[in-house]
């Protein structure tokens, strides 16, 4: 009997310590740690945009909310000294963009005269989801919040440090107040 109690004992000591053992957390990355392909063929290095901050939009060529690339390339043409806009063309929602990356590229040029860089066509959601969607979209490793991208034109606001500022939804516009003030702070 006295046996068994010392166990009991040993056993509960045991988990008091393991209990009070901080845990181990990891700090998250920040968004320099990506490159991706980029819709000219080469590659976007997202370190190379330290010190600005980094607005990031998954985009559609055939979506209700296409239009938002004129704000999106006004925002980015009025901010280019201190913001850089990054679009990722995404066929998640419906079918709505081009299955080929010199089409996506004929399309906002030719409509929207797009000067940002842009990714080669990616997935923002699922099984495939491209690693910089997985980061912004997970909490665990952006360190500020987790997101569920619900259709095209969501947007992530990324600070001049490559940290997650805030999450929007595609109704939010780039002329949208609660967007502008994090760009004109």
């Amino acid at each position: 009997m006295k046996y068994f109690i010392f166990c009991l004992a040993f056993i509960a000591i045991g988990f008091a310590a393991i209990s009070k053992t901080p845990s181990f957390k990891p700090k998250p990355k920040t968004i320099y740690n990506f490159k991706i392909a980029s819709l000219d063929g080469g590659t976007i290095d997202f370190s190379a945009y330290k010190g600005k901050k980094i607005l990031i939009v998954n985009t559609a060529s055939k979506c209700g909310f296409t239009k938002q690339y004129k704000g999106l390339e006004a925002l980015y043409e009025a901010h280019k000294d201190k913001l850089v806009i990054v679009g990722f063309p995404s066929d998640n929602f419906g079918g709505q963009e081009y299955q080929d990356n010199s089409e996506i590229k004929e399309f906002c040029q030719k409509n929207f005269g797009v000067t940002f860089p842009l990714t080669t066509r990616v997935d923002v959601k699922g099984d495939s989801i491209t690693p910089v969607f997985d980061y912004l979209t997970h909490k665990v490793q952006n360190g500020v919040l987790d997101a569920t991208i619900g259709w095209n034109f969501n947007k992530f606001i990324i600070d001049e440090k490559g940290n997650l500022l805030a999450h929007f939804d595609s109704k939010v516009t780039p002329e949208s107040p609660e967007l502008l003030k994090y760009i004109e702070q």
